[in-house]
């Protein structure tokens, strides 16, 4: 058999074992799973149980109490209000986009187990405003919630942005959701902004046969009023994901960057990163503000629930940038963007 027959017949077994994504091989999909080149794959099972007997989790409060916003019906400049977790509202240039929508009480495939919620959304769902669009960064279920999307889909009927592979898990609960894939340096118009899909280091799953069966991305949204980027999710990978942007992209009004759910390091290191190596990543970037997200509604790692907060000041002091630069925004809080 030759080499071209042996890739095609490979390709073919891939395809068949692959339930989200069938496409060529790439310097990140080996014609069955999605990887992190030069980076470091998600560790496995024995090394979660070793974590999860580890006792050292510290303990947060049953519910802190939230102030909800009101957003405005549209934004002409740029405006970004936190809901929670990785969810977010950017209004800029007239249009609304949602990150990683989750209004359900558990981060969790189960409705009666896993992550429950602490803090409420600080947006109730009916005082959403019109949404345009959702920026969906990967299918872990604490970022890719088929509850909160299907609400969407009956109040907004969104249009859905989102790496390739995961359009096959929306579809299959919303088959008639407007989805669209795209895979990383690739891009796409949405109305007067543009949606570029960017690398970052992580993985997916939704299962425990699936795992890097989609892609997972970073978003850099351009348009009239500047450039944002979101991070869902992401190890620092040495600065990978933040130190061609500026290359690229140039000027970045406003970065999105998760900055809990990283301890224990040793476990958790490669995945997501930590407080000071968000403010590295910001600095490398280059971009003008930040928004730190990814901490204090879903009780996911070790950390307590402040922590990323008092570790943020710390890595701030650190490295120069003021307070005002770079805010952890709570839930119900929203951030009209300086220029």
């Amino acid at each position: 058999m030759g080499p071209c027959i042996r890739k095609a017949a490979g390709y073919r077994l891939a395809m068949a074992r692959t339930p989200y994504y069938h496409g060529p091989i790439s310097d990140h999909f080996d014609g069955q799973r999605f990887f992190n080149p030069k980076g470091a794959a998600p560790r496995g099972f024995s090394d979660l149980l070793k974590w999860q007997l580890n006792g050292q989790r510290a303990r947060w409060p049953q519910s802190v109490p939230v102030t909800a916003g009101k957003p405005a019906a549209r934004v002409a400049d740029m405006t970004i209000t936190m809901v929670g977790h990785a969810t977010l509202l950017i209004q800029t240039a007239g249009m609304n986009l949602l990150t990683d929508p989750v209004w359900s009480q558990r981060a969790s495939p189960l409705a009666f187990l896993g992550p429950k919620r602490v803090a409420p959304p600080g947006i109730a769902f009916d005082d959403l405003p019109k949404i345009d669009a959702v920026l969906l960064s990967h299918n872990h279920y604490d970022h890719l919630d088929l509850a909160t999307l299907a609400r969407l889909h009956q109040s907004h009927a969104p249009h859905i942005i989102t790496p390739l592979g995961n359009d096959r898990v929306i579809h299959a609960a919303l088959p008639q959701a407007k989805v669209t894939t795209r895979d990383w340096g690739q891009s796409l118009a949405l109305g007067p902004l543009t949606v570029h899909f960017e690398p970052c280091h992580h993985w997916s799953a939704r299962g425990a046969r699936d795992r890097s069966m989609a892609l997972w991305a970073a978003f850099v949204v351009a348009g009239p009023r500047g450039k944002i980027l979101h991070i869902g999710d992401t190890g620092f990978d040495s600065g990978r994901p933040y130190r061609d942007l500026p290359a690229k992209h140039g000027r970045i009004r406003a970065a999105i960057l998760p900055i809990g759910a990283y301890e224990p390091r040793w476990f958790m290191r490669d995945q997501h990163q930590n407080p000071e190596e968000a403010a590295r990543g910001f600095l490398l970037s280059g971009a003008d503000y930040a928004i730190g997200h990814h901490w204090g509604t879903f009780q996911l790692t070790d950390e307590a629930r402040d922590a990323p907060l008092a570790a943020l000041a710390t890595a701030l002091k650190s490295h120069q940038i003021p307070e005002t630069r770079f805010r952890a925004l709570p839930p119900g809080e929203a951030w009209a963007i300086p220029d």
